[in-house]
């Protein structure tokens, strides 16, 4: 039976769509503009204002970041130390999270006080720089790895999600033979694939984006992950920056074009991974956080 709609509903509904629509496209036309950007000529960029299909297609500016073995170099370190990072810092807080959503744990109070005291004070550069060189990481993949191991937030959430889970199921499986580790990961993993596929997301975008940390603590720019070698790039299409002191190879860049590219670069293949776990994300972060 079709239900009669009122004219309330149908302006509610268009307005809805319009703003929708014109949200999406206000996100994607940057997007877009920046691709077709970086497929440009410098002429065309500097006298067109704004454009989403360039009238001749340049391949210059790639052409300049992949004119050295440097970048692609740093794309296989940013893989490695995203996938390695967002293992560990799952491994981490996941079992970290667990015992801390068992009330009858002892001292669990104060451990979540410590916990928590970290979401309002934090060391800052020059102790976290101090701690990294006392334990000898500096120029090593460790200290690319371990600074950002555990976010306090997504283990604050993800202990929540755990508290949701029926204590009824956990005890079912310890009568039937199962140890607290045993429960852990039969009972309690499966049903948090939700929230590890989020959360796990959210790890591999920080380890990806992630220029600072070797920003600080690496001096071989073999050891640069992608984000500080594009960071690079860009300072030395701007001038602020000798390429001899990087990467010879890097001369005379096509200044505006080459900006445009190193943002796709650095953007298309974390983006590629968004649809996959989009399903998850609300799901994941809407049930970890409705109880604390």
């Amino acid at each position: 039976m079709k239900i009669k709609r009122s004219f309330a509903s149908i302006v509610f509904d268009t307005f809805n769509y319009v703003f929708l629509g014109a949200f999406a496209c206000a996100t994607v036309l940057p997007f877009l503009y920046v691709l077709a950007c970086s497929f440009s000529s410098e002429k065309e960029i500097l006298q067109r204002p704004f454009y989403i299909i360039p009238r001749h297609i340049s391949l210059s500016a790639y052409e300049y970041i992949f004119s050295s073995i440097t970048l692609p170099r740093a794309f296989l370190i940013s893989i490695f130390v995203t996938f390695t990072g967002s293992a560990i810092a799952m491994f981490f807080t996941l079992t970290m999270a667990y015992p801390l959503s068992k009330k009858n744990l002892l001292g669990r109070n104060v451990l979540l006080g410590m916990v928590s005291f970290t979401l309002v004070f934090g060391g800052g550069m020059i102790p976290s720089f101090l701690v990294i060189k006392s334990l000898g990481f500096i120029d090593t993949f460790w200290a690319l790895l371990l600074p950002g191991a555990i976010s306090t937030w997504n283990l604050l959430v993800i202990k929540n999600f755990f508290q949701e889970i029926p204590q009824e199921m956990e005890d079912s499986a310890r009568v039937d033979g199962c140890n607290a580790l045993g429960t852990f990961v039969r009972i309690v993993l499966p049903l948090s694939m939700p929230v590890i596929a989020t959360f796990t997301l959210f790890y591999a975008v920080g380890y990806w984006n992630d220029y600072r940390s070797s920003l600080l603590y690496t001096t071989d720019n073999k050891k640069w992950p992608l984000q500080l070698v594009l960071r690079q790039i860009v300072l030395m299409a701007a001038g602020n920056i000798d390429g001899a002191t990087f990467d010879a190879a890097y001369t005379q860049p096509p200044l505006e074009a080459s900006k445009n590219a190193v943002i796709i670069f650095g953007t298309v293949p974390i983006l590629l991974v968004y649809p996959f776990l989009q399903k998850h994300f609300v799901k994941g972060i809407m049930i970890g956080a409705i109880k604390g």
